[in-house]
Order: C-alpha cells, then structure tokens, then sequence
C-alpha cells in the first residue's frame, strides 16, 4: 500500500519471494504524491550502500545519468561555519529525490512479478488473527481524497455506500507515509494501533535550483549548522546545504525553525545564502537561480512503536515513514526507508512465515529507528521553542554530544566516529563509548 520510496524498495524485497507483487498506488506509481519530493533530500552513505545492494549497479546509472559521487574532501560539513575535519571514505551521492526514485521506479517495474494498480487502499481485510488481504478504490474513485493528518489516522476513508473491490494477500506491506490510516483499520477491527510518540519541531526548508558550473570544482556537497552554543538565528551562520545533483544544477536548501522559517521570496532566500558559508555565498553571487523556490513546512517528528504493542495480526508489516517521520533536517528519511527494507529482506530470508506476527522485523527496525529518533530528537531540543519531552539523562547525553561535535570539527578520528552516526552506521550510543569520550577529553584539553 503507497508506491512512493519506501514502498517501491519493499516491492524489490517481496519480489525475491513472492509469485506475485501488486503496489497500491493513487498516482499509479509516478511519484507525484509525496508533498515535498522536491525539497533537498540526502541519501546517506549507509543508505546508498544498501541501495546498491539492492540494485546492482543503480549507483554507476545514476553517475552515468548525471548524479555526483562526493568523497573525503568533496563533503564538506561546517559548524558555526568551520569547516571540519575531512573524514577521506565518507561519500554522499548527489541527486534528487525524482532523479533518485525514478531510477528506483524503473528497476522494480522491470520485475516480471511486480504490478503497479492505480488505487486507493481503504481499508484491510481479516482472517481470524492475520490480514489476509486489502479492499481499495480504483483511481477514478480517489478524485478529492485527503491524506489525512500528520499521523494520518483517519481522513480519506470512503463512504459506508462506495463499493470496494478486494485484493487476497499473504502479506501486506503498509508505506502509505506518515498519513497512513493503517491505526484507524485496526482499531475498526478490535486491534490497538502503535503507541505515537511526537516530537514538535516547527521547522520550515525552502529549496531552490541553480545553474552550476566550475565556480566549486571541489565540492559535491556543503552542509552548514550551528554550533552547540549557537542558535538557527546567527546572523554570521545561517544554517542551509548544497548539493551537485544531475543537470548540471546546485540545489540548495535554507532551513529556520518556529517564526524564522525561510520563505519563498528569491531576495530573502539569497540574503541568507549569503550569510551562510563559503560555497553558498559563491553559488548566491555566481550562479543564476533556475524556477520557483519551494518551501515546506513540517511541523513534529513522529514514531509508532509497534514493539510495545501486546498483540499484532499476522500477514502485516509496516515500513518507511508510515513508522517514523523525523526532522528532515538531518537527513535520514531516504535512508530509513532503505534500512527499513533491509530489515524485511531479513525477515524474508529467515524462513519466518509472513502470516505470522512479524515480531522479529519490528525488533529489528526498532533499532533502526530509534537510532535516528535519538539522533534527530537530542538536536532538536536544543531549541528554545522545542518543549520535549525530553528523554531519561538528556541533560548528560546532550553534554557529551556537544563536547564531541566540539572534537569532532578539529580532529579526523573523532568527526569519523560522529560522522557515522550522521550517515546511519552506527548507533548514536558510540559516540557516549569510553574510546570516544577520552579521545574527545585529550583533543580539547591539547587545543
């Protein structure tokens, strides 16, 4: 259910076992149906490997087609506009996110199992304690559909009179995003949904292309964030990133939260540019800006633990941000969704029977997702208007992790462990280990 990123990447991983793969899509699988596929979006490292594995050779198709490989020192990350210590195997593909997905698109069509239905998922079907299917609407039926709120729970479902067709199913894959009504289903069907956990953030992002040329030659991607002492009003820092995506264009993202969000006037957008680092001050003066900037507001983290939950019909899973949704500001969205189709490619290959309670996978992406929820979650409340709540020894975690972004911006080994994080491979808890706190200790105290 949902033909969008993450939807498509569990249609790859069923089509491994499955005879046959059915994607419930409105759009019939054009990608048009994700409100801000075209702000700045970043795969990660460990997103991109994973990718790669689950598509030999998309990495070299997309380089082909125009995307940008950055390694060592063409990623280059600032804080209070340093620029940090050159971590030289860290490596961010430059693209976006419809360059990236239709790539992804065209691979997944091409499986001789694998079919896109032009629909609207409705609702679920049951056979005593497992999901046994689907009933949706076609196309013509889904003209005005809402989406539903930020968590989705019940906007969209169709009059008690409109007539479904029905769709059998060993498994059914839920990547409807974050307005998915798979909560309000099974709750209608005596089940509990996921417990919520929301984080507010009200964070704003504007996006805009420009023409490249040779004015960066050694840069693929810059990222620019405030220090740990330093809020997203620094006049002389204003937080934003570019990347080199296909087309030969830059495409550069301006981020504020609360009232200093970025909006869409091109002036506005190209003072703040100019007030943050290097390589968008050059792209501000030297590149012509190309179309419209497009803003997007997203306004709360959100997270449904299905671990917590005492019971869960079998036949059903769920994936991408139809689990968790974090602030876009640090990236991991694309890179969830891959990880997250990893964890059902496990579950697959391990022999458990998909009309089972898939226990094991929710373990597994729970991992996942925390790793990020922390990530995400430990930034934000460092800002003034982010409220919590705040998790069990915050005030020390947020310490520690503030000494260790001060290393990180002046010593290679130290920014390699946090850039690890940053990219999703490992767990945000090595940066509290006791090799990286008292190499943390030994580089400030020496600076």
């Amino acid at each position: 259910m949902g033909g969008s990123f993450a939807g498509l990447l569990a249609a790859r991983v069923l089509a491994d076992h499955a005879d046959e793969v059915v994607v419930l899509e409105p759009d019939g699988g054009s990608g048009r149906g994700a409100p801000h596929r075209h702000q700045l979006h970043a795969l990660l490292s460990m997103g991109y490997v994973r990718l790669n594995r689950l598509f030999p050779g998309l990495g070299e198709q997309l380089i082909a087609g125009g995307a940008r490989l950055g390694t060592g020192p063409e990623v280059q990350y600032y804080v209070d506009g340093v620029l940090k210590a050159c971590v030289p195997d860290n490596q961010l593909i430059g693209a976006t996110r419809p360059f990236l997905e239709d790539h992804v698109r065209r691979h997944v069509l091409a499986l001789h199992n694998v079919r896109v239905v032009r629909a609207q998922a409705r609702d679920l079907m049951f056979s005593g304690a497992r999901v046994c299917g689907v009933r949706f609407s076609p196309a013509e039926d889904t003209a005005g559909d809402t989406a539903g709120d930020a968590t989705g729970d019940a906007a969209g479902d169709p009059p008690r009179d409109t007539a479904l067709a029905e769709l059998d199913a060993d498994l059914v894959v839920d990547a409807m995003g974050r307005s998915s009504r798979l909560g309000s289903w099974l709750r209608a069907h005596g089940w509990e949904s996921a417990p919520l956990d929301r984080m507010r953030v009200d964070l704003g992002y504007a996006t805009a292309s420009f023409h490249r040329g040779d004015e960066l030659p050694g840069t693929v991607v810059a990222h620019a964030s405030p220090g740990p002492a330093t809020g997203y009003r620094a006049e002389l820092s204003e937080p934003g990133a570019l990347v080199a995506v296909e087309g030969d264009r830059w495409s550069v993202v301006m981020v504020g939260y609360d009232d200093y969000r970025p909006g869409p006037d091109p002036e506005e957008f190209l003072r703040r540019m100019r007030r943050c680092v290097t390589p968008l001050r050059v792209v501000a003066d030297r590149c012509r800006l190309d179309g419209e900037i497009k803003t997007f507001h997203f306004r709360e983290s959100v997270r449904r633990d299905f671990t917590r939950l005492g019971r869960f019909p079998g036949g059903l899973v769920s994936l991408g941000d139809a689990v968790a949704s974090v602030n876009p500001a640090y990236g991991q969205g694309l890179t969830l969704a891959t990880l997250g189709a990893s964890a059902l490619a496990a579950q697959l290959r391990s022999g458990a029977s998909p009309r089972e309670p898939a226990w094991e996978y929710f373990r597994r992406l729970g991992v996942i997702v925390d790793a990020a929820w922390q990530t995400s979650t430990t930034a934000d409340l460092a800002q003034p208007h982010v409220t919590g709540p705040y998790p069990p020894g915050y005030r020390l975690i947020r310490w520690a992790g503030d000494k260790v972004v001060e290393a990180s911006v002046i010593d290679p080994v130290v920014n390699r462990e946090f850039m690890a994080v940053v990219n999703m491979r490992k767990h945000p808890r090595a940066l509290t280990s006791p090799r990286v706190l008292l190499r943390t200790a030994r580089v400030l105290t020496r600076r």
